[in-house]
């Protein structure tokens, strides 16, 4: 397929588990995908594999939590490339703890990452989308934004204000042309998961055995239903929040 022929793609959190999947999905599709994490060393790694296989990517570095960092990766981008068409808002984290466990720095910096990048990045990059006609914004949110899990008042409240912010965005930037979407995952195989995991004592089998599929979730498939939001194939899905879980109940 090649849906993103002649289109950039700037994906944050592009050196993780689920990011990286998503920027060799839209490489392989002819998208030129910037890898924009705070890693140098990950971004490259996962740019070196796209050239490997005979895509085009370009690393950068930007701690996406600060709103300096959003406005120079999102100008630097246009500088470089002359548009965006495609921004994936994946960078994210996940601080553990019910109310009196988290700590009051965690509660905040879990809004800064999850949350208020999205915020300075898309202030900085709809005009550009204005500009150019249209384009697609992909965020990823949680199936515990939609259903919160036990033990994890952060990141559930952050993802459903992800939720919140993806309605809302699509609601003021569809009459750009401009579709806004969300990929709302269950448990996916990730270094993120098996890190929580180790923390918990709980293993992958454990929770295979919750999912009516048979088994958790590979990044790829998410990757795969990232770039059908941000293709051409979706016109008229905006506004949506989409799980992906393999019919599994929050654990």
């Amino acid at each position: 397929m090649s849906r993103f022929q002649g289109k950039v793609a700037v994906v944050t959190g592009g050196g993780g588990g689920i990011g990286s999947a998503i920027c060799r999905r839209l490489a392989a599709e002819g998208a030129v995908v910037v890898v924009a994490d705070r890693d140098e060393k990950l971004a490259a790694v996962v740019r070196e594999e796209i050239e490997a296989s005979g895509g085009l990517a370009v690393e950068m570095v930007a701690d996406v939590a600060e709103e300096g960092d959003c406005t120079r990766l999102i100008g630097s981008v246009v500088e470089r490339y002359g548009r965006i068409d495609v921004l994936v808002n994946n960078a994210g984290l996940n601080r553990r703890g019910d109310i009196t466990e988290v700590s009051v720095e965690d509660w905040h910096t879990s809004f800064d990452v999850n949350l208020h990048l999205m915020f300075y990045l898309c202030r900085v990059a709809v005009p550009y989308m204005c500009d150019a006609g249209g384009g697609a914004i992909v965020n990823t949110a949680s199936q515990w934004g939609l259903h919160p899990a036990p033990g994890h008042i952060a990141y559930n409240v952050t993802k459903a204000a992800v939720v919140s912010f993806t309605k809302s965005l699509a609601r003021d930037v569809a009459c750009h042309n401009i579709r806004v979407n969300a990929v709302c995952p269950g448990e996916i195989c990730t270094p993120m998961l098996v890190s929580g995991l180790e923390k918990t004592g709980r293993t992958v089998e454990e929770l295979e055995r919750l999912v009516p599929f048979g088994r958790i979730g590979k990044p790829e498939e998410v990757a795969a239903l990232v770039a059908f939001l941000g293709s051409d194939e979706a016109p008229f899905l905006c506004g949506g929040a989409v799980e992906i879980t393999g019919a599994q109940a929050v654990s």
